[in-house]
């Protein structure tokens, strides 16, 4: 059931829930989702569910079908290789850009978001991991005061998410490795580049493990 209060309208947290229902991976790619569905779930009128949806298709995280349903997209090789290629040209150069405005407190909470993410790992937690692992990456990001970068970084991540759960949920999490101990170091080292280049490191090696799962024969 959607939570709500006074200050953040029907629509907006109805599309919060269901964003981070797609983000990570609570919708599998080709699942159906239904207005009705929705209303009787977040317990709330057709209108701010159209509305997501709406706003969600936009964005490429969910597509229309004929006969009026809606699915979660099914990537394809061609359109994950240019997702690929998207993420890694934003997101270094909002990384780049994040860390010459952050300061130790920045650099201090990224790190506890780091060990909550190990800690996840450990535990198989693959819910924990996928929302640590968005966090970090887009607190990170967020120093970067991005108005245009920033928003295009996180509509890609809605596409890759449920890909990103369809891997973690066949192998688990204990495998799974990140470089988020290496831009944090070149974070405190105040080496802007490379915490870019950590970046594109762990984004690419994030695609290399959903190419094998999904793609590889």
């Amino acid at each position: 059931m959607a939570s709500f209060t006074e200050n953040i309208p029907a629509h907006e947290t109805v599309y919060r829930a269901l964003r981070d229902k797609i983000l990570f991976g609570d919708l599998s790619p080709g699942q159906a989702v239904t207005i009705q569905g929705l209303v009787e779930e977040m317990q709330v009128s057709m209108t701010p569910v159209r509305e997501a949806i709406r706003r969600l298709s936009a964005e490429g995280a969910l597509e229309f079908k004929g006969n009026r349903r809606v699915t979660v997209p099914v990537m394809g090789l061609r359109r994950f290789t240019e997702l690929a290629f998207a993420r890694t040209a934003i997101e270094p150069e909002l990384a780049e850009t994040a860390a010459q405005n952050i300061d130790a407190a920045g650099i201090e909470t990224l790190n506890k978001i780091d060990q909550q993410i190990d800690a996840a790992i450990k535990s198989g937690d693959i819910h924990g991991y996928m929302r640590g692992n968005y966090l970090f990456h887009f607190t990170l990001y967020g120093h970067a005061n991005s108005r245009v970068l920033l928003p295009i970084a996180q509509s890609l991540w809605l596409r890759y998410g449920p890909m990103s759960r369809i891997i973690c949920g066949r192998y688990g999490t204990s495998n799974l490795e990140d470089r988020h101990e290496e831009a944090l170091q070149m974070l405190r080292d105040e080496n802007p580049k490379g915490v870019a280049d950590a970046i594109r490191k762990d984004i690419t090696q994030g695609f290399e493990i959903v190419h094998e799962g999904l793609f590889d024969p």
